[in-house]
């Protein structure tokens, strides 16, 4: 059991819980150790030795700030759909990318810019009752604010979403 628990995920927060990093239980283990790093959430397993039982963290926070350079992620269809987690951000209901289209809330007819505060994943069925619409005018209210992600979720992040960790959820989608 002990090998393959030291290569679990374990979610990596600044001091601001803002998810900085991924990095095995291994390397979490150490940054706890040495007083880096303290754990917020843990998973149901343990590192055990003859001496020591340690529960094994899925969540760490860093107990000194790190300054992460400021990136942006592309506006695409992809990551709108991957930001609003693939659901109808006006009905709520989830649905496979091919049946989901990228509605812009105020108009481009309206002057409505492409931008990650004014597009969202909208549902085929939303997006004829919506037409050319602003959101408002056409009696739909949003799920969630729209804004751009943090950088660091789509390239560390969002490429372990299939973990299915729910300890990492509170800390993910905000």
């Amino acid at each position: 059991m002990g090998e393959n628990v030291l290569n679990e995920n374990v979610l990596v927060l600044n001091t601001t819980y803002e998810p900085i990093n991924i990095c095995k239980v291994k390397r979490a283990t150490v940054l706890i150790l040495k007083n880096i790093a303290v754990p917020l959430e843990y998973n149901s397993k343990y590192i055990s030795s003859p001496s020591v039982k340690i529960p094994v963290p899925s969540v760490i926070k860093l107990l000194k700030y790190i300054k992460i350079p400021t990136r942006t992620v592309v506006l695409s269809r992809k990551n709108v759909l991957i930001r609003d987690d693939y659901t109808c951000q006006y009905c709520g209901k989830k649905f496979p990318p091919n049946e989901l289209t990228i509605d812009h809330i105020i108009p481009k007819s309206k002057g409505g810019k492409t931008s990650w505060d004014n597009v969202v994943t909208c549902c085929k069925k939303c997006n004829t009752i919506k037409g050319q619409q602003t959101a408002w005018e056409a009696g739909l209210r949003l799920v969630k604010k729209p804004s751009a992600p943090n950088y660091i979720y789509f390239v560390h992040i969002v490429r372990h979403l299939g973990n299915n960790n729910s300890a990492w959820m509170k800390y993910l989608y905000k």
